[in-house]
This record gives C-alpha cells, structure tokens and sequence, in this order.
C-alpha cells in the first residue's frame, strides 16, 4: 500500500522540477562551474614542467567574537551600596580560526584534454567500485564528478579532481611524462 502512494507522489515532486534541474547532473560541466581545471607543470614551487596538477583550496575559517569589556569598575560606598555602576563597552573582532590552505596534487594529463575515452573509462571504473550510477558518456559532468569525490574522500582527499594516485588504484592506464622523457624507470 506504502508504494502504491508513494511511486505517483515521487512522479509528481518529480514533473514539477524543471527538465534543466532534473538533467544537470547528466550535463556536462563548464568552465566557472566547477569545472576540472588541470594546469600543466604549474603547481607547486618543485612542479615538474611534464606533470599536471590539481589544487584543492579550503577557505579560511574567520569567527567574529563580541565581548562586553569594563571600561570602569563599580564604585561603591564603605557602606556597600553602589554609588556608579560599572561601564562597559561592547568591542567586535574577528580573528582567523584555521587558516586557508592550498593543496597541489599530480592528476592524470588526460582529463587536461578532457579525454572522452579517458573519462569513459574513469567512468566504467568508478561505476565497477559502486560509485558512479550514471550512463557512460565519456563527458566529465557532475555525476563523474560526485563518483571521483566519493572514491577518494575516504583516502583523505576530498576533491572532485581524480588524484593520479586514485586514477593508478582504478587501474586506469596513464601516460607517464616522466617515463616518457627517459627519467624514471617505473
């Protein structure tokens, strides 16, 4: 009985979305929102010129604090009794609580090019390990996106940008610059 009302009421929350909403995660991604942004050999002070790179930056943490600060204590008789209250200034700060961090990470040169046999095959991966749910369209969208910070959010990089670490353990072939340029031998 459950899902006979239940299946027409998700029909209907569904058609009263508009079609644009309901396919943004099949649509492909664009510069400036949120796009993959993959930089060749500029990175970090020690970048290799071969190599691209991801940059994951965490905004800095700012708490404002307002505190009530005694300008004048209270001035009270021999007595006992209050002859002026204190005075009491109210001061608003802000002050850093973590600082913004920057972190640079190598990523696979493919996904520069916006590779679509690449991405099919990020694609295959991610839906094989249960993270990806999607068609295979070989398009970097949201969905991809979401799948790449799903498998590497628990290895402790939570980024929409494929690692070259993640990209090595989905078992996705890379091209190598450095292997390729005769300076590593594995």
């Amino acid at each position: 009985m459950r899902l006979t009302i239940l299946y027409p009421g998700l029909l209907a929350l569904a058609a009263c979305m508009p079609a644009a909403d309901r396919d943004a995660f099949a649509n492909p991604l664009i510069a400036g929102e949120g796009a993959v942004e993959v930089l060749r050999g500029a990175g970090p002070p020690d970048a290799d010129p071969l190599a691209c790179y991801g940059r994951k930056s965490t905004p800095a943490v700012i708490e404002t604090v307002t505190e009530q600060v005694m300008l004048q204590p209270p001035q009270i008789d021999t007595d006992g009794s209050l002859r002026e209250p204190a005075i009491f200034v109210t001061e608003t700060h802000q002050r850093i609580v973590t600082e913004r961090r920057e972190l640079w990470f190598e990523v696979p040169c493919a996904l520069e090019a916006g590779d679509r046999d690449f991405i099919a095959s990020l694609q295959r991966a991610l839906s094989a390990r249960g993270h990806y749910g999607g068609p295979i369209t070989g398009e970097m969208n949201r969905r991809t996106s979401r799948a790449i910070r799903a498998f590497q959010a628990p290895q402790g990089l939570d980024s929409e940008i494929l690692s070259l670490a993640a990209a090595q353990q989905l078992g996705l072939a890379l091209w190598n610059p450095r292997l390729a340029a005769g300076g590593e031998t594995g």
